[in-house]
């Protein structure tokens, strides 16, 4: 869970970032504990350093205090992980404490209950079906307040594409950061991004409706560029582990990464769109296929990881 060229002897442990963001934003720990779905005694051996927080936990605690896991574990956002980290217009400025309306912590538990709302009702039932009053209504406040947080309705998309950025990036930097072989790591992360259980069929129905978007706006490519490009970056990154390792094939990182994006993206329409004979086990399989035989260096590997 920690990296030693980000993370010094002497830096500040996760237990003690955590203790700093409850009490930066009012947190007691039995309130801590229920949000982020951890039992108050695990919590407290936590935070006591008695017991370290799973990647599970990270990515919860990350989500429940507006920072990023990189931070949790390593101090900045920026820490050199095996991920790439969001960038330009990809950040939400209300991550930036000096860019946000209202830095309290009763003000970032609301815009963050706002903001959760909106994401889960957007990805259940699209962009153009969710109104102000919806998102208010699922987290029982007022469409005053959702207008103070996010004064037009296009700016809940674009919050919610950036939300998806930092879930996905929480995600890597928790469960990447000990898995330092690159073949064993590209299908890890793989398997971290496949449409598979709410949480990623809801991330992959946000992706959807803002390329829709982006093809007929083009206001919203920035973002979409931005957004994409980490994705973009974190897979580049890890074959250019694997062909510096000689694991994978060498001198062909960047038409790689755009050839198994691209292949990712297609695959995870038809699961998103309920193609017949397809599903995230089929979208594996096709994946660590082309990985055997496009990727590897010397092919026929993939099977000792075929189940994730």
């Amino acid at each position: 869970m920690t990296d030693s060229r980000t993370s010094p002897a002497d830096a500040p442990s996760p237990a003690s970032r955590v203790r700093e963001l409850l009490v930066r934003d009012g947190w007691t720990q039995r309130r801590f504990a229920d949000t982020i779905g951890l039992d108050e005694t695990k919590l407290s051996k936590s935070l006591a350093g008695r017991r370290q927080f799973s990647a599970t936990e990270l990515v919860a605690i990350a989500d429940a205090t507006g920072v990023t896991v990189a931070r949790l574990l390593h101090g900045r956002d920026d820490a050199g992980t095996h991920t790439a980290a969001p960038a330009g217009a990809a950040v939400s400025p209300a991550e930036n404490a000096a860019g946000a309306r209202g830095t309290d912590g009763g003000s970032r538990r609301t815009r963050r209950r706002i903001l959760e709302a909106a994401w889960n009702l957007i990805a259940d039932h699209g962009y153009h079906r969710v109104r102000t009053a919806d998102v208010a209504r699922a987290c029982g406040t007022s469409p005053a307040a959702i207008h103070y947080h996010f004064p037009t309705r296009s700016g809940l998309l674009d919050e919610a594409l950036r939300h998806n950025v930092k879930l996905a990036f929480d995600r890597q930097v928790a469960e990447l950061g000990e898995v330092p072989d690159p073949h064993d790591r590209l299908l890890r992360l793989i398997d971290l991004q496949l449409p598979d259980g709410e949480l990623l069929r809801r991330e992959w129905s946000i992706w959807i409706q803002v390329w829709a978007e982006s093809a007929i706006d083009p206001a919203r490519r920035e973002l979409y560029w931005d957004s994409y490009d980490r994705w973009f970056r974190s897979v580049l990154m890890t074959l250019r582990d694997g062909a510096a390792s000689g694991a994978f094939v060498a001198g062909r990182a960047e038409p790689l990464a755009s050839q198994l994006t691209a292949l990712i993206d297609g695959l995870g329409i038809q699961v998103m769109a309920g193609t017949p004979g397809t599903g995230p086990e089929q979208m594996r399989a096709v994946l660590h296929d082309f990985i055997d035989r496009a990727v590897l260096a010397v092919p026929g590997t993939t099977d000792r990881t075929e189940n994730g």
